[in-house]
């Protein structure tokens, strides 16, 4: 029986590979690229609605990633096209973009999405399409068994164990009564329910519970839900309001405020030195991965952070005030070259071989850091189709986020829920 080529050996083979290619010609690396169809995979991207700023990032993550692949001779020898359709950030438009992938566009894959609301409303599709879906999301829907095999989580963490992972050092560090704030969708619902089981595992106590529409706009009135007793807030905001959020809850607060630990998504795409966030000066964020490149930053972080255009304190390098998503959009870049070992180990030349691909996936382990993993080392999990890693925990010092926890792989497991590979393709 033929073994099934794990991601270790699909790397080893293709860094022997490209070694010997960067010996060649200019012209002899790229001529089977050049004469070969390109591998075209459907990214479907926020460019609109609440998750713009995010779907920017990730536009521009993953172009680099593709750049990167293409300039180093393709997947399999063939050159690799990202085809971009706007989801609007909506369920109902994430559904009808991947039938256009599958149907007009020819795509061999489909890949990106973030807001959960769009993956659920969309994997059922890429179901019924047999369209493998790479999802850059964080939802636990994936590892929950909610939705299908065909749609898998390889390069970006999932709320459960990234809440578990936080838990212990909030209730430890920061105070055991606690008040959560969160987005009343399916990610704030994820926040609501696992940070609640493991708080109470941890021995401390969810005081309140606060739901708020993504699509709030000011956020005062919401503030007096907070109990007295609460000695710690948790918050989680997503969308075009978050600076807003943040600001009003500095000014419901002022200087007697309890202790603060948010979730990043609270201030992606927004600098930390805009007038009214003096507050959280001392207040504890988790990061996927750290904005600011941190004193023992990998060569990996830098070699990532000048590809995407990044500087050492997370805005782009053309603009200092355009600062990225660097805390989720690095799952487009780990993600997009996950599909490539899995092309590669599956031998990939066309749809046909879609179920080989996802099979290729399945089969992976260890993913070490390393310049296609610079957020840190991974360990995939082939029945849930979820990746685990490290989580961060930053402290806002000086006006930056500086490093003052990292959790352990292991902090983030959890028994599995689902066996995808059970499932008939």
């Amino acid at each position: 029986m033929t073994k099934t080529p794990t991601r270790r050996s699909a790397l080893k083979t293709l860094a022997a590979t490209t070694a010997a290619a960067t010996t060649l010609p200019m012209w002899a690396r790229y001529s089977q690229a050049q004469t070969s169809e390109p591998i075209r995979i459907g990214f479907q991207v926020h460019r609109t609605g609440i998750g713009a700023a995010y779907g920017r990032w990730y536009d521009r993550t993953s172009q680099a990633a593709v750049k990167l692949i293409n300039e180093e001779g393709g997947i399999n020898g063939r050159p690799v096209e990202l085809v971009a359709e706007d989801d609007g950030t909506d369920p109902k438009r994430g559904a009808e973009v991947l039938e256009k992938f599958a149907n007009q566009s020819n795509c061999d894959i489909a890949f990106g999405t973030l807001f959960s609301h769009v993956v659920i409303g969309s994997a059922p599709r890429a179901g019924e399409l047999k369209l493998p879906y790479f999802v850059v999301s964080e939802g636990h829907h994936v590892a929950s068994g909610m939705l299908n095999r065909y749609t898998l989580q390889p390069g970006i963490t999932d709320v459960k164990s990234q809440v578990q992972a936080m838990a212990p050092f909030v209730n430890q560090n920061l105070g055991k009564k606690v008040t959560m704030i969160y987005p009343d969708f399916a990610f704030g619902h994820d926040h609501r329910d696992y940070f609640s089981a493991a708080t109470e595992a941890a021995g401390g106590e969810i005081v309140a519970k606060i739901a708020i529409p993504p699509t709030e706009t000011s956020f005062t009135k919401y503030f007096p839900q907070i109990p007295r007793d609460t000695e710690v807030i948790y918050h989680v905001m997503v969308g075009p309001a978050v600076l807003t959020f943040v600001k009003e809850m500095g000014e419901f607060f002022g200087p007697s405020r309890p202790e603060i630990f948010g979730f990043i998504d609270s201030l992606e795409a927004v600098d930390l030195a805009s007038p009214g966030l003096e507050f959280l000066e001392g207040t504890y964020f988790w990061e996927g991965n750290p904005r600011y490149a941190q004193a023992d930053q990998s060569e990996h972080d830098k070699f990532y952070r000048a590809a995407v255009g990044v500087d050492e304190n997370g805005a782009s390098v053309s603009d200092s005030k355009d600062i990225s998503t660097y805390s989720h959009m690095f799952g487009c870049w780990e993600t997009l070259f996950t599909i490539k070992a899995g092309m590669e180990a599956a031998g990939y030349t066309g749809p046909a071989d879609r179920a080989k691909l996802i099979e290729a996936v399945e089969a992976m382990t260890d993913m070490p850091l390393s310049r296609e993993h610079p957020q840190g080392a991974k360990v995939f999990n082939g029945k849930t189709h979820q990746v685990f890693g490290h989580q961060y925990i930053t402290k806002v010092t000086d006006g930056k986020l500086i490093l003052a926890h990292t959790t352990s792989i292991e902090d983030t497991l959890y028994p599995d829920e689902t066996d995808y590979t059970t499932q008939s393709f």
